[in-house]
């Protein structure tokens, strides 16, 4: 079992699910948190405090003490409000930038709750908009790790979004009813555990390691499930796959020009030279006609001119295939797969781009 087991909850103006998501585990035998974190809005933390910490009423005390629950780090410090563009607390989410702002938060959040070793994180998806449950169930699938955990909470009839019920007591408690009232022992809370895919084996270091946008990892992640697209950019001297920009030498990226135009033109997978009957005098002319649409440079020309006197070498071409497959696989990851040089995997090996001629662009 993991010494940190920390429940994460997006909360509005109902912070009732983390006393719910609390008792659930509770009575299902299962392991209460060793600290809890929640995200909301500024109205939302001033509501959690109020409620949840207050000592009236005070309903996260009552709760560890009508059960008698192990320690629970909980108190002011884990409020965290998300911001907005100035830095200052986001007082609700009404217009596309706060949208954008709290998905941005949420994932930040999540990030760094999943970068503790020995933890688990639990993300409830009760509270809170909508919008704020899904990023958080959105940012658990990008970082998530085997141990972790989704889950909605379920309170039956009429209890749920009852704003004096906050978990089952353990003795009859009234709660006021519009008509009558109710008593809030008999209410039933489980919990329902939700399925998701976990992606973080797939993100660059820098996206588990730093900030991001929350956009900019989603689009990233894309890139192993949508259509593949390159774009050879030698003006630029960039390559752009699903658009991101790879980052590649300039001789490097004409390697990778020289088989893009291969695969446009129809031509046959290259063999690895160094073998018998293999025409490197060709592929290095091939080449030097790539490369003299990226570079005027005359010092730089004779640097390839000399590298490619004799041909081009095995061992010139395993290091431009390295050092290629190596950027792609840098900027995108478990996405990079339609993207690098392949190989046959049978002997002789030769070596292509998976992508038609349909999805190769130069500009």
């Amino acid at each position: 079992m993991c010494e940190r087991r920390i429940l994460l909850a997006v909360t509005g103006l109902t912070p009732q699910v983390v006393t719910e998501t609390v008792y659930a585990l509770f009575r299902a035998g299962e392991p209460v948190p060793t600290e809890i974190h929640v995200l909301s809005t500024a109205k939302g933390r001033y509501e959690a405090r109020r409620a949840l910490l207050g000592d009236d009423p005070g309903w996260f005390g009552r709760l560890c003490r009508d059960y008698v629950l192990p320690p629970i780090a909980f108190d002011e410090i884990h409020l965290h409000v998300l911001e907005n563009a100035a830095g200052k607390p986001l007082e609700d989410i009404r217009t596309r930038e706060d949208n954008d702002l709290a998905a941005d938060g949420i994932t930040g959040w999540v990030r760094r709750l999943t970068e503790a070793p020995n933890s688990e994180l639990h993300v409830s998806l009760a509270g809170g908009r909508k919008t704020m449950g899904f990023y958080a169930g959105y940012a658990l699938s990008l970082f998530g790790r085997p141990q972790d955990r989704l889950s909605h909470v379920l309170v039956s009839a009429p209890y749920e979004s009852l704003p004096g019920f906050f978990y089952p007591t353990p003795r009859p408690h009234s709660i006021p009813l519009h008509s009558g009232e109710v008593d809030a022992s008999q209410a039933e809370v489980t919990l329902a555990d939700i399925p998701f895919l976990r992606l973080r084996h797939g993100l660059r270091e820098g996206f588990l390691s730093g900030a991001a946008r929350f956009s900019e990892i989603v689009r990233t992640a894309q890139l192993a499930l949508g259509p593949a697209e390159v774009r050879i950019d030698y003006a630029g001297r960039r390559l752009l796959a699903g658009g991101v920009a790879v980052k590649l030498a300039p001789v490097d990226l004409a390697f990778y020009g020289w088989l893009a135009r291969r695969a446009l033109e129809g031509k046959e997978p290259v063999m690895r030279p160094g073998k018998k009957g293999v025409p490197s005098n060709q592929y290095g002319e091939e080449f030097w006609a790539e490369y003299r649409l990226i570079d005027n440079d005359p010092e730089m020309h004779k640097r390839i001119e000399k590298s490619l006197e004799k041909g081009m070498e095995a061992a010139w071409f395993d290091n431009r295939l390295v050092k290629v497959n190596g950027g792609i696989e840098d900027a995108l990851c478990y996405g990079a797969f339609s993207y690098r040089i392949a190989d046959s995997g049978q002997r002789p090996k030769r070596y292509r781009l998976l992508l038609h001629p349909g999805q190769i662009h130069f500009d």
